[in-house]
């Protein structure tokens, strides 16, 4: 079977896997403001969070066809980021949920792109784990679990359940990520030692 013909390359910056990408980037605060405004529980907020769930795995189904994009792989996590703090900022500001698992997942993000920032000043990629994908899975399922009215309305308990598991993941790929870059460092510390140092010493 052949492969699928890469359409864009790396530096190309309209594309539609960034179409997609945009579109929940603009939808975040819209959301945010629609949850404040005829929250917590709707199925329009629902529906709405399905549709923005669905293209962020469609977007990268589209970038691996027709190219991925420099461009995309900062804006597509930057975008995941914004719906999944928007929307949980927003629950806990009209007392859907617990404004501290909003916290705690809230400082994880900022430290974990300000340490990649750092890192890859370094020459460091810090690439997503298949752990930060279900990190990422069940931060959805706690933010649709409240809007889902068979759900918000009278088992909210699953709804705190599913956030507290949402945040022990946030927090445990946190440390992943950092020991991981930590090991990439030391290693290429080290080798740029054996570069420098005579040999036979």
């Amino acid at each position: 079977m052949s492969e699928p013909r890469r359409i864009f390359g790396p530096s190309a910056l309209l594309t539609p896997a960034n179409a997609l990408t945009f579109g929940r980037l603009i939808g975040a605060p819209v959301l945010a403001v629609l949850t404040v405004e005829i929250g917590p529980v709707s199925w329009l907020l629902w529906a709405l969070w399905t549709v923005f769930c669905f293209s962020d795995g469609l977007d990268g189904h589209i970038a691996r066809r027709l190219g991925t994009t420099r461009s995309g792989a900062f804006l597509d996590p930057l975008a995941d980021k914004f719906l999944v703090l928007g929307a949980l900022s927003a629950l806990s500001a009209i007392g859907a949920i617990a404004v501290l698992p909003v916290v705690l997942i809230g400082a994880r993000e900022i430290a974990m792109s300000t340490f990649r920032v750092t890192v890859g000043r370094k020459g460091i990629s810090v690439p997503a784990r298949p752990l930060a994908k279900l990190k990422t899975l069940v931060q959805d399922l706690a933010v649709a679990g409240a809007f889902f009215p068979p759900i918000g309305q009278s088992h909210r308990s699953v709804v705190s359940i599913v956030l507290w598991v949402a945040v022990a993941l946030t927090l445990l790929t946190g440390i992943e990520y950092f020991v991981d870059a930590r090991h990439d460092l030391r290693v290429r510390a080290a080798g740029a030692r054996e570069a420098t140092s005579p040999q036979g010493a």
